[in-house]
């Protein structure tokens, strides 16, 4: 699968395209579909091509993901390296062109495994920050949740990450 994307109307994705298109055929390597993003911000989380890629890549419908750069997929490092830790479960093979950066190579897998360390550290200490804050909370009397007498009763929708992760450790 080949991502590309450009953040503005008045550019575009051709050059990746081009770039990527010539390391599949000089690699040997078989295209299964290009998602292409024009005009979609990299800090955006949801997006219409990626997360189709995303969903493909979970019906295993290829094993690779081709990128100019790894900022094509986010510019969000949390948003990064979530994309980054569900490729490595599901064992997709990342490949930044530009960046020469394969995890299927030793130095590709040492770079996979750096991010993420650094992905399980930023999940930790978002975890602290969080306990801090309700610890501080409850010491100064302060109730958690929604206000006592509150009307709002409807439930809360959950995220795509959490509903994913709660099926995944079902099984």
């Amino acid at each position: 699968a080949l991502y590309t994307r450009v953040s503005t109307t008045d550019q575009t994705t051709e050059n990746q395209i081009i770039e990527l298109k010539e390391y599949c055929k000089n690699n040997t390597l078989e295209i299964y579909k290009i998602y292409n993003e024009e005009g979609i911000s990299g800090t955006k989380v949801s997006r219409p091509q990626l997360d189709l890629m995303l969903q493909d890549m979970r019906l295993k419908k290829f094993n690779t993901v081709i990128v100019w750069k790894f900022d094509r997929l986010g510019r969000s490092t949390i948003h990064l390296l979530q994309i980054l830790e569900e490729m490595k479960s599901k064992r997709i093979r990342l490949i930044a062109t530009s960046q020469n950066i394969d995890t299927d190579s030793p130095l590709g897998k040492f770079y996979f495994t750096i991010v993420s360390g650094f992905a399980e550290m930023e999940r930790e200490l978002i975890r602290e920050r969080i306990m801090l804050g309700i610890k501080r909370r409850k010491s100064q009397g302060k109730n958690m949740g929604r206000p006592t007498g509150s009307k709002d009763k409807s439930k809360r929708n959950k995220s795509g990450y959490y509903m994913r992760w709660i099926k995944e450790n079902k099984k």
